[in-house]
């Protein structure tokens, strides 16, 4: 069972973070980067499962910066607190974050970054801009489309859902032609289709994604 920590990712300036280890000896780190949503409940079960896979993972609060404590739910008013949250989240400051837990997993051997929605596009921010990154997944990056210039210094792998209005798949497909480097996958699914707590989870496209992630992370970092 994992537990929160801190992180120092400048001078002045904690931050809260979700740690989980693995009972044995670690195949490597996994930085898990948060929804709008906070690190939630959703986040913290995703980093308890990629512990139980043989990996240490941290989970970031993004958010520490703006707002302390910040674990929302799936309502209409919840992604409303979220959407103003990530307005006010500067992509510099979350590297800054995300680099702070990269340092924290060293002693774990390599370190691999998975992120959803928001943190999909902060992953793939990452994979272009941070040193240290041995691979990363993006889920449903929103975002992703408009940084298509960027170009990862480490094996990508990103997952989208044809049913995602907010990220047509006509992009998807603009975005992974210009990138034949990156693993790019469509399900048949929307935008969220891999948190089971929200109406839009898909099962069988969130296990195969999973799959795919898993043996991505097996692959590249231990």
């Amino acid at each position: 069972m994992g537990s929160w920590i801190k992180l120092k990712p400048e001078s002045g300036v904690t931050i809260a973070a979700w740690r989980a280890d693995p009972a044995g000896t670690p195949r490597g780190g996994i930085v898990v980067i948060q929804e709008i949503f906070g690190v939630n409940s959703h986040i913290r079960s995703i980093c308890e499962g990629y512990a139980a896979d043989g990996f240490s993972v941290i989970a970031p609060a993004l958010f520490d910066r703006y707002e302390k404590g910040v674990e929302l739910g799936y309502t209409p008013p919840d992604i409303e607190h979220g959407r103003a949250l990530k307005g006010k989240a500067g992509i510099d400051a979350a590297l800054m974050d995300v680099a702070s837990a990269r340092e924290a997993l060293k002693g774990s051997g390599k370190i691999g970054v998975v992120g959803y929605c928001w943190g999909g596009y902060v992953t793939w921010i990452s994979a272009s801009r941070l040193s240290g990154i041995a691979c990363a997944v993006p889920y449903y990056g929103g975002g992703m489309l408009e940084a298509v210039e960027e170009k990862p210094r480490c094996g990508v792998m990103a997952h989208f859902g044809e049913l995602d209005t907010g990220i047509p798949v006509a992009g998807v497909r603009k975005f992974a032609a210009a990138h034949p480097e990156v693993q790019v996958f469509i399900y048949p699914a929307n935008h969220g289709f891999g948190c089971d707590q929200r109406g839009a989870y898909d099962p069988p496209s969130a296990k195969l994604a999973r799959e795919r992630t898993l043996a991505f992370f097996r692959e590249h970092i231990g």
